[in-house]
This record gives structure tokens, sequence and C-alpha cells, in this order.
């Protein structure tokens, strides 16, 4: 259970901490990249989310922890891209996959490209809601409530930043 690897790894349990860090950490990285526009900015989230997770009181442990750490660097990107107030170019974040033939990592790496650009380039509106679902892994409830707004209208903000950034891959060809 992930919530009994938090509290171990709260207890200084090394293995505990490796295991949250490998299992969350690339897709913390994304959602804060998708919202800070910045590798370095979004590398600073990711490091602070795991520090205020192991000192945060646990009140209960409802919901997963993938969603209470999601909830953490969500915040924290948000707070960092208004202070940051600009765009910085997106760059890869993932380390290289030695499972590919170099030409397949490139082709990996232009689509994930255009993917995050595409994502980027919605509207606020639509980019949050889309990017707490799909790398912050949370419920579409916790979504309304992360962002104050109702539950149809989240869905339906989904459901439209989808298709538009399908359309726009489709476009750039990066899709069949």
């Amino acid at each position: 259970m992930e919530w009994d690897c938090l509290i171990r790894a709260r207890r200084g349990e090394e293995s505990a901490w490796r295991a949250l860090v490998e299992r969350h950490q690339a897709r913390l990285a994304g959602l804060a990249l998708l919202i800070t526009g910045s590798a370095a900015a979004a590398d600073d989230v990711v490091q602070e989310t795991f520090i205020r997770a192991l000192r945060a009181r646990l009140k209960n442990c409802a919901g997963t922890v993938g969603g209470f750490l999601g909830t953490i660097a969500y915040r924290l990107a948000l707070k960092e891209s208004r202070r940051l107030k600009r765009n910085l170019p997106l760059d890869g974040l993932d380390p290289p996959d030695n499972s590919h033939t170099p030409l397949e990592s490139i082709l990996i790496d232009e689509r994930d490209r255009l993917v995050a650009e595409t994502i980027a380039a919605l509207d606020t509106d639509h980019r949050l809601p889309l990017i707490l679902r799909f790398y912050g892994r949370h419920s579409y409830e916790e979504i309304a409530k992360l962002l104050g707004i109702p539950l149809g209208t989240v869905k339906s903000r989904i459901f439209y930043a989808v298709k538009s950034c399908r359309e726009t891959l489709l476009r750039k060809g990066a899709l069949r």
C-alpha cells in the first residue's frame, strides 16, 4: 500500500523513499513542466513536493498518494508559474530510454515535444484540468474541488481539451 510506503519514508526508510520517488517523480515533473514551462522550475517543484509530503501532517489517508503528491505539485507549480510570469522554452526532463534505437528515441522525443507544446498552447481553463487529470492523476471530483468549478464543467473542459489536442496533433502528423 502506497500510504504505508509514504509513512515508512517519513520515518527515514530509504527504500520506501526511493520507491515513492521512482514511482511518482517523472509524472510530477511532467505536471510541473506543463504548468511552469521551465524544466528547472519543474525540478524544483518536484523536489519541494517530496519535501512537503514528508513534512505534511497526514490527517487521513483517503485517496491516493499520487493524488496527494499531485495536489502539492500542482499548487507549487502554479505559485512558481506566477513568480516566473513568463514561459521559458520546454525541454526534456525524462532520462534517455536505452530500450529504443536512436531513431526511435528521436521520434519519441519529437512526439513528446509536440504533445507538450500542444498542451501548453491550450487556454488555462482547459489546460489545468487536463494536466491535473492525466499528469496529476486526479479524479474529476478532485479537480472540481481544486479548481472550485462544477463537476460537469471539469468533464466538459477535459473533453474539449483532449479533442483540441487530438486535432492539433493530427494536423501536425503526430497522430494517425
